[in-house]
């Protein structure tokens, strides 16, 4: 691997964004509706967002300056002024939309207006919340922490969720989110977004949720460790488990139909043929049956 290594003290703001905005994605969107001490409401996106804790449950997002002159955007200035906002989640359909409010529209325009968002009158803070977002987040923001004097610098907004709203018909029959009918976007560098959908989506078992602690690949014999055929994955799969299969589970299974077949075939690299099949069952989620393989 040959490394482009780029020093930040050295490079641009907008060069320091680009690799930066392209490296840490997708990252979720943060769509804050506030309001100043007038009553005049503001709606924009932030993509330097996430939730950080559940007890107190706080979601954290930054405004950055802008490059060009070092001024703040309205968001921030609205929450100096009354410190509340609600985080509306964005779903795909609702995309081109959110991405219309991102524009530098003066103090007195209303981007829910403009980008065609109906008002929802919110319960416990005064800032309205989106109503086509199907994840409407209530906050008191408990700190703002600048991040820098010059352009490009963020504003750490810590908010504390104070309620949430949640669609119904995104959640499953135990009443819980399902990803399945969220249809999230979020962020990546430049003008590129990404969708999550049904076909993206997987899972990852825990090694809490097997017996014992996973062996580790330092645990490995040195040729599976080294294998040109597995995957980084499928040694991740591998070293979850707490065990590896005894000696006489490995001959029950070499006495199967299926690996009969596969050491008879005489494959001119046997190691190559055992990994090769191995995968194939990890693919398939067999992992102590590749274990067996891997061990003959």
């Amino acid at each position: 691997m040959k490394l482009k290594t780029i020093d930040v003290s050295s490079a641009t703001p907008t060069e320091i964004q680009g690799y930066l905005h392209s490296a840490i994605a997708p990252r979720p969107i943060c769509f804050a509706s506030t309001i100043d001490k007038n009553g005049a409401v503001n709606l924009s996106p932030f993509s330097f967002f996430n939730v950080v804790s559940v007890n107190p449950p706080i979601c954290v997002f930054s405004p950055t300056t802008r490059a060009r002159d070092n001024s703040t955007k309205h968001t921030l200035e609205n929450i100096l002024e009354i410190p509340e906002c609600v985080i509306n989640i964005v779903n795909y359909k609702m995309v081109q939309q959110t991405y219309l409010t991102s524009a530098d529209y003066p103090k007195d325009v209303n981007e829910f207006s403009k980008a065609g968002f109906t008002e929802l009158a919110s319960e416990t803070i005064k800032p309205p919340r989106v109503a086509e977002s199907n994840v409407q987040l209530e906050c008191v923001v408990n700190d703002v922490i600048a991040l820098g004097k010059t352009g490009g610098a963020g504003n750490l907004i810590i908010a504390a969720v104070k309620l949430i709203h949640i669609n119904e018909a995104i959640l499953d029959t135990n009443d819980k989110i399902d990803p399945n009918k969220m249809d999230l976007v979020a962020r990546l560098g430049g003008d590129w977004y990404c969708r999550v959908t049904s076909d993206n989506l997987f899972k990852i078992a825990k090694p809490t949720d097997h017996t014992g602690i996973g062996i580790g690949v330092d645990s490995f014999p040195k040729e599976v460790k080294n294998s040109t055929i597995l995957t980084g994955n499928n040694l991740g799969l591998l070293a979850l488990v707490s065990a590896l299969p005894s000696n006489e589970e490995v001959e029950a299974f070499r006495k199967t139909d299926e690996i009969k077949k596969l050491l008879a075939a005489g494959a001119d690299n046997r190691t190559a043929s055992l990994h090769s099949k191995a995968k194939l069952l990890l693919d398939n989620g067999r992992v102590m049956d590749a274990w067996k393989v891997l061990l003959m």
